[in-house]
Order: structure tokens, then sequence, then C-alpha cells
């Protein structure tokens, strides 16, 4: 579905095959975009992100026993992050949630709703919900940048500034307050119908319209990781940041949960998400899914990669935990491979959990 702002005059595509297709890469100048999130405020269409409703009683209860995060905790007009797990603690679905007036919204990644759908509908049994598709009824936009809040007051939208508060807008849809990729992030899941009514308020109360890469170069650098693209088929939660975020590690039982507490308090996840420098010119950037080596050995997986108009070309990559953080790297395919350094502020600080606590204790004793 290609979203009708990519009429916008100055709108440019992404390239073919990108995973933002269908939504404008930029509008002219993506590096000026980017500075504009950091002293001003900009707004991104991501209306290709795919949306899945909750309605029901037993929705917070229900979503509580299937995913990783303590929906009976969720109050209403809040929302948080999520994971489905498989029984290996492996993620299988990620997505951002606000809970209103009788229903959980659920916005995850281009190409998953299907999967996610399926699954929460095959788990209904007697409980009282109702999961339907609802991508065509919301899209997405996000408002980044300091006067973001300036933007929402001169629409007369009042947002707490708690992380995730949601707020009713009066037309259909909610505004929802993110703690990334920069502060003053929010999200505004507007009625599908209205997508172009909703940019051309914006802008006009002072959002400077940016496309994909520019959210991306800041996601990317605050270490976020998208479905898909910063994860593979083995990525558990403790490897790429999303415990606290999306895993509460305090709530009961859920699919994957053994994995998921085990490596949190008795061991260390066999990778780690970090940051990459890059060293090569355009042409040759990798792309994700390719590996990292360390000399002939590999050691990683590229995730994403982008330009950020202050660090230069950069990428998240999935590293095994022993490679040093000094280590020289090259990432990218055989015949196209660029140098790669690891930011050393992008090592995660270490976690000695309980388990390894107690053994050390005793060893001791």
């Amino acid at each position: 579905m290609s979203s009708p702002l990519l009429e916008v005059p100055g709108a440019v595509p992404a390239p073919d095959g990108h995973h933002d297709a269908g939504v404008p890469w930029h509008f002219g100048d993506p590096f000026a975009e980017q500075r504009t999130a950091s002293r001003a405020a900009i707004v991104v269409d991501r209306s290709h992100r795919e949306v899945v409703a909750v309605p029901g009683d037993d929705r917070l209860d229900w979503l509580h026993a299937l995913t990783t995060q303590h929906f009976n905790a969720l109050g209403e007009a809040a929302g948080s992050e999520a994971l489905v797990l498989d029984l290996q603690g492996r993620i299988q679905h990620h997505a951002v949630v606000a809970n209103l007036d009788g229903c959980v919204w659920l916005d995850t990644e281009p190409g998953y709703a299907d999967g996610l759908f399926g699954y929460l509908d095959s788990m209904r049994f007697w409980s009282k919900v109702e999961p339907r598709q609802a991508s065509a009824e919301l899209a997405v936009l996000s408002l980044l940048g300091p006067k973001a809040d300036e933007i929402l007051a001169a629409l007369d939208i009042a947002l707490p500034i708690q992380p995730y508060a949601v707020r009713a807008l009066p037309e259909g849809g909610f505004a929802r307050r993110m703690p990334w990729p920069r502060t003053g992030s929010v999200d505004l899941l507007v009625p599908r119908a209205e997508l172009t009514e909703w940019w051309r308020r914006l802008t006009d109360a002072g959002a400077r319209p940016a496309g994909s890469w520019a959210y991306e170069a800041l996601r990317v650098e605050s270490l976020r990781p998208r479905l898909g693209v910063d994860t593979d088929e083995k990525a558990i939660p403790n490897e790429v940041n999303w415990l606290g975020s999306a895993v509460h590690l305090d709530k009961g039982c859920y699919r994957g949960q053994e994995t998921v507490a085990k490596v949190y308090n008795v061991g260390q996840p066999p990778r780690r998400l970090l940051l990459l420098h890059l060293d090569g010119s355009p042409e040759v950037y990798p792309e994700a899914g390719q590996p990292v080596r360390r000399g002939e050995r590999v050691v990683g997986r590229v995730g994403s990669v982008t330009q950020h108009h202050e660090l230069g070309p950069i990428a998240l990559a999935l590293i095994k935990r022993s490679v040093p953080v000094d280590a020289e790297l090259h990432a990218g395919a055989d015949d196209e491979v660029v140098q790669a350094a690891i930011d050393p502020d992008s090592v995660p600080e270490g976690h000695e959990g309980a388990g390894r606590v107690a053994a050390r204790n005793l060893r001791g004793a």
C-alpha cells in the first residue's frame, strides 16, 4: 500500500526493495531533516506500519498471558511495547501498544500484521476478545523534536509527558508519547482516510516534512532495534535491548519466558546489538542480513544501515559477545565489504543476574 503522501511536492520514494518502500524516503535534504529534528520538529510518514486492534472485556488479561508485557498493569490511556516469542524465546513479533477506550491497539512493522493477527486469532478460545486487522483504519505519523509539543498545542492536543502516555484525538485515532528515537517524539495514529489532512495540519503548524531516512538515522543512533531488520530467526530479547521496554521482567508465565529469565539471571546473551561506524562509499554499504567478519571468521550480522548527519555512515549489528570492542571488523558481502568499528559507547553495561551472584557466593563459601 503506497502512501498518498508520496504525491506531496518534493517527496522522494525509497529505492526499490527498501524496507521503507511505500512512504517518502526524504524531501530533498535528509541531513537537514535530521538536523531539524534536533532543534525544532519534523513529521515523518510511517503509514506503512500495520495495525491490529484487540477490543473486548478480557483484552488485558488475555494479552498478558500471550506476550512479554505486563498488560494487567497497563492502565487506561497508557501504552507500552510487547513481544511474542516462540517456545525457545526467539522473537516472532514486536508491537507498540496503546490501551484506550476498551481497545488495545498494536502497531507493528510492515508485513507482520498478518502473522500477529493469525496468532492472536488462533488463541481466542473462550476469551471475550475480538481481534481484527485495523491497518485500513489507522495510519502512523511520527512527530519528532524539541518543539513537538508546540506543534501539538497549536492543534489543541494535550499529551502528558510520561513515556507511552496516550490521548484520544477528537476526530478518531490517538496520540502516544514515545521515549525514542528523540526527546519529544510522538506517534499519531490518525484515521487513514484523513492522513493527508493530518499531514497538512502538522506542517502548517510548523513541523518540517521529513522522510523515513531521517527517522531511521535517529533510531539507529538511539540503538533501538527494528523487527526483521535488526533481528534474525535466532534473536532473543536479551540480545537487542528490548528488556525493560518490551519485556517485563517481573510478570508471570508466557511462552519463551524460560529462555529470557535463564539468560537474564544466570547467563549472558550470546550476541549484543552494537553501533558500527562504517568506512566506505555509498556504492558499497552493507545490507541488512549480511555478515560481519573479524578476519576470516563471521562474528556478527548487519542490521539497519543509514547515513547520519553527524556520525556519517553507521549501522546496527548483532555481534558475538566474545568480540573485543576495539576489534577490526569488515561488514558486507564477500565481494563488497567495508571496514567497521564498534562504537564503545554503544556497548551495554554488564549485568550480573541473581543466579550468577548466588553461584559465586556459593563457590566463595
